[in-house]
């Protein structure tokens, strides 16, 4: 960022994009500590609603917002324009269609993504796509991690983030934004790692899914994770080499709450598909996105690049997009962990 990150958290310009559930909650996070959150929801129908009535009306419903801390608008360029702080909170497939809109000036300003997918059209993740696509380098860059899920924010239940950013001054802004007596929030430096590893838990809930759905039980799944961590360690040192340790809560403990939590989406898609519904129906009966479906083609695609034998990856894989029988994939699997 520039000068303005030097700002307090009570005058600090935040941003938000998107406008489902961890979005919604995010704007709740910022509504605790921030004069004004600036909101640039999907559509007229939302930005009525919410002026209307004082909550989201499809996502995080029981939420209430004191309207006169928003600003809310349908236009990514008022956003911006009139934020220091971004912070990128729409499902991955629907970024590039938003950022694409982007016509204002945003040379200094920071922007921070909770998005924890891939870029489908880029087949990237964020901070590469924004880096390529918008010269937003690194400095300019933050991603927002867990283990942190909407509902339990919605209900101010005690709940864990990872901001990790460039800049300790950034860093201390984001922490300042974003904490509450409800929210407590950690800082890494290891920007790329923390993106990835967001991306790598949603496949590997997507299997704890398959695995409760075709009647595993907690002591396979605990195995499962296990190995999941594992690989995940493996993935990202050949990616990005980082001093780094993947027992801290923004990746063992956002695996563990992915893979186990009912409200995960990531998990009930698995859990879809082991009890028998094809991949199609699976997707089509749920509300909302499922980021790791689209993540897991553009990973695997990383895996068959680096050489990397990752069997977890490569099951899901195969039972996704190769419409392999989840029975016969992880009847194999269970062979393969340790």
């Amino acid at each position: 960022m520039t000068k303005k990150s030097t700002k307090s958290s009570k005058n600090v310009r935040v941003g938000v994009l998107g406008s489902g559930s961890f979005a919604t909650a995010i704007v709740k996070m910022l509504a605790e500590n921030c004069k004004t959150v600036n909101w640039c929801v999907r559509n007229e129908f939302v930005k009525g609603a919410i002026e209307q009535r004082g909550h989201n009306p499809t996502y995080l419903t029981t939420v209430s917002f004191n309207l006169k801390k928003l600003q809310i608008t349908t236009d990514i360029n008022e956003l911006v324009s009139n934020s220091d702080v971004i912070i990128l909170a729409v499902p991955s497939i629907y970024l590039a269609e938003s950022m694409e809109k982007l016509t204002c000036e945003y040379e200094g300003k920071l922007f921070c993504s909770a998005i924890k997918g891939i870029v489908p059209k880029h087949n990237d993740i964020v901070a590469h796509y924004l880096k390529d696509q918008f010269k937003i380098g690194f400095k300019n860059q933050a991603v927002i991690a867990g283990p942190c899920h909407a509902e339990e924010v919605a209900m101010e239940r005690l709940s864990y983030l990872t901001v990790a950013v460039a800049q300790k001054e950034d860093a201390d802004v984001l922490q300042s934004i974003l904490s509450s007596y409800y929210i407590k929030v950690n800082t890494s430096c290891d920007i790329l790692g923390n993106e990835y590893s967001a991306i790598l838990k949603n496949i590997y809930a997507i299997g704890a899914g398959i695995a409760s759905g075709l009647g595993y039980g907690d002591n396979f799944i605990a195995v499962y994770v296990s190995n999941a961590i594992r690989e995940m360690e493996i993935f990202l040192e050949s990616i990005y080499p980082e001093k780094r340790d993947v027992n801290d809560s923004a990746y063992l403990g956002d695996l563990i709450v992915t893979a186990y939590s009912l409200f995960s989406r990531n998990r009930n898609l698995g859990n879809l598909i082991g009890k028998g519904y094809t991949v199609k129906s699976a997707i089509q009966s749920m509300s909302m996105v499922a980021e790791g479906y689209y993540a897991t083609k553009g990973i695997y695609s990383i895996c068959e690049e680096k050489k990397l034998k990752l069997p977890i990856i490569n099951a899901v894989y195969d039972i996704l997009y190769e419409g392999k029988s989840a029975e016969k994939q992880f009847a194999k699997l269970t062979d393969r962990l340790t």
